[in-house]
């Protein structure tokens, strides 16, 4: 097996608050920089799985830079360098306590909630009749917020936000345009290497200027869903499963082995194999969506690495 980033444990010159999230670390410089490191830990139904994928934070950070630069004539973003595979660094921002899910395709938690018997989501209303993995006639957003313990996302409405003042009236607007611009130029890139982009979601925050801008990833496969546009057609007619590219199918296999999250429910074993699958899926999305072949590190201690060049880019660039 390939060595594999579990957790991180550094201290930087200026370094303030520290905080790990479900796949990333994240290191506050003098309150003015965020260095994000992809650690290559996994997490499903908002569990932490107990074993890493190799090159899976490298693959995600890798996907979220290239994203991130095709995207900034459509909204600014956060990011001012990738000093390493694995790390982001970028402008601390004020985080909108929303993530902007929008959904061009009845599957996923969608197609969960409205195969139950429920027909609203978020305060939007779904047609009657639709099939699994159909496509919606507009996309539809449908937000998330954390719930009270930070552990889950929860449903919530556009008007529940604003009358609880999450977000202004005028800033949920603005998130809302920016969210369907984004997914515009995401379903495009998509097509151009034959995927559909099926759904994802954006986090946005505040500069210290007051500026909207774009933060953490984009159009990865922890944060999106992309079918293969080849054979679409033919699978929805036939009431087949559609051939995707995402993190969908680690939770198609955590629920056909009794875990959903809940509690007292056991996360199956994570063999090697499984492992190694899981890792080649996510090679095989890298080189999908992006067009590039996927390079393996070459080095044997990947945090030796990683703190060298932090350490570096530090050195050279400080506000």
């Amino acid at each position: 097996m390939y060595q594999t980033i579990g957790k991180t444990d550094f201290n930087f010159k200026n370094q303030g608050g520290f905080y790990k999230g479900k796949v990333r670390d994240v290191y506050n410089i003098n309150n003015k920089l965020l260095v994000m490191i992809a650690s290559d830990r996994i997490s499903a139904f908002d569990v932490v799985l107990p074993r890493q994928i190799p090159f899976k934070g490298q693959i995600l950070n890798q996907i979220a830079a290239k994203m991130l630069e095709a995207t900034k004539d459509i909204v600014p973003n956060w990011l001012l360098a990738t000093p390493d595979p694995n790390v982001a660094v970028g402008l601390l921002c004020e985080t909108f306590k929303v993530e902007m899910v929008i959904r061009g395709y009845l599957t996923g938690h969608a197609a969960r909630t409205y195969f139950s018997g429920k027909r609203e989501l978020c305060g939007i209303t779904l047609p009657e009749g639709m099939k699994e993995n159909q496509k919606f006639n507009t996309p539809i957003i449908t937000p998330s917020t954390k719930a009270a313990d930070g552990d889950h996302d929860e449903d919530i409405s556009k008007e529940e936000i604003i009358a609880k003042g999450i977000v202004s009236k005028e800033d949920y607007e603005q998130l809302e345009k920016y969210t369907h611009l984004l997914f515009k130029r995401g379903t495009e890139l998509a097509q151009k290497r034959g995927l559909i982009l099926v759904d994802t979601k954006y986090e946005f925050g505040k500069t210290n200027e007051g500026k909207i801008v774009l933060i953490d990833e984009i159009h990865t496969p922890d944060s999106s869903r992309y079918f293969y546009a080849d054979g679409y057609e033919n699978r929805l007619k036939n009431n087949e499963p559609q051939k995707q590219l995402s993190k969908e199918f680690v939770r198609q296999w955590l629920i056909e082995n009794g875990f959903q999250g809940k509690e007292g429910q056991q996360v199956p074993e994570m063999t090697d194999e499984k492992v190694l699958e899981i890792s080649n899926r996510y090679i095989e999305l890298y080189e999908q969506i992006t067009g590039e072949k996927f390079i393996k590190p070459q080095e044997t201690d990947l945090l030796t690495r990683i703190e060298k060049n932090i350490n570096n880019y530090l050195e050279l660039n400080t506000l």
